[in-house]
């Protein structure tokens, strides 16, 4: 069985040598490869990925984003033949000690898809409202997904080819939450195993702060369900907007039946327009309904199509 440990880096000379250095060099039934995918570093990653005996690489210009570099990286993974690949990330922050845990569940058949479990509440350097956010982040994930992850934002990962085959990133943020919705509503297999971590090393280059990477998780979150779900936050806007709508004609005719004669037409107009924009979210359900109908066609052609090409 073939396993690629690939690792997105943006400027990791500095901790790149210690996730090398700390990557098992063997694990019994496996072939095991690394793959540095350096997204427009200026510094010296790629020299030290050479140094350090790393032969495949995936080269970006210019920075392109955590997420184009994950699937970069699969596409690459899958075309030298990977049977599992297990994403680390180049500034040491996980035990890479620990992938033959990570890789296990996915060797013994159990689960296509295993996140490392950071247990973020024993995480020193997470401050407390951090911990708070990732619980909630992670609980919001898991609703939408309909899966019991309990740290959606970890990077620590592994992925069957399987699951890599039917899993298509459209976000430009970052793939963690976007693989788990995929995964849930496409009934991949997704597990998880506890972790420890490593001592920080530097601030996050994903976002400038927590409330930055709140409003951008957030965005990937609701992007992701609305492409599998669609239909459902339409017509639920819809149905608001009906019993809304309802409101100011029962309670115009409510006053007809007592006998005022009184001007009420602000009413009305309101509940017209409630009415009107409620129609046009059920008119919205059934047209994104139809475009999901297309996109789920067109992903399972994709799927055939990576099929033929990497098993080649």
């Amino acid at each position: 069985m073939k396993v690629v440990v690939q690792i997105p880096c943006l400027n990791e000379e500095s901790t790149l040598g210690l996730v090398l250095d700390t990557i098992p060099k063997s694990i019994p039934g496996v072939e095991l490869d690394i793959l540095v995918i350096d997204d427009g570093s200026s510094d010296n990653t790629v020299e030290v990925a050479k140094k350090h005996g790393v032969k495949h690489f995936v080269l970006h210009r210019t920075n392109m984003g955590l997420a184009r570099s994950f699937q970069d990286g699969v596409n690459y993974a899958l075309s030298i033949g990977a049977d599992i690949l297990v994403n680390t990330d180049g500034d040491n922050q996980y035990p890479q000690a620990m992938i033959p845990e990570l890789i296990k569940p996915i060797m013994d058949d159990k689960a296509e898809i295993v996140v490392g479990d950071r247990q973020t509440n024993t995480v020193a350097h997470f401050s407390p409202f951090k911990k708070i956010m990732q619980r909630v982040g992670s609980l919001i994930v898991n609703k939408a997904a309909g899966t019991n992850i309990p740290d959606a934002a970890s990077g620590f990962r592994a992925y069957s080819k399987e699951a890599l085959l039917r899993l298509n990133i459209v976000t430009q943020f970052s793939y963690c939450m976007e693989t788990i919705i995929q995964a849930g509503n496409k009934n991949i297999t997704i597990t998880s195993v506890p972790i420890t971590t490593n001592p920080k090393t530097r601030e996050s280059r994903l976002f400038k702060n927590i409330w930055q990477h709140m409003f951008k998780s957030g965005s990937a979150i609701v992007r992701s369900y609305i492409m599998f779900r669609p239909h459902l936050i339409f017509l639920s806007l819809g149905s608001v907007l009906l019993a809304g709508g309802l409101i100011p004609f029962i309670r115009y005719a409510f006053i007809l039946e007592n006998g005022s004669r009184g001007g009420h037409l602000q009413s009305l107009i309101l509940g017209t327009v409630l009415l009107f924009a409620a129609m046009l979210f059920f008119a919205l359900a059934i047209i994104s309904d139809i475009i999901r109908t297309n996109r789920t066609l067109t992903e399972e052609a994709l799927e055939r199509i990576k099929r033929i090409e990497y098993d080649m």
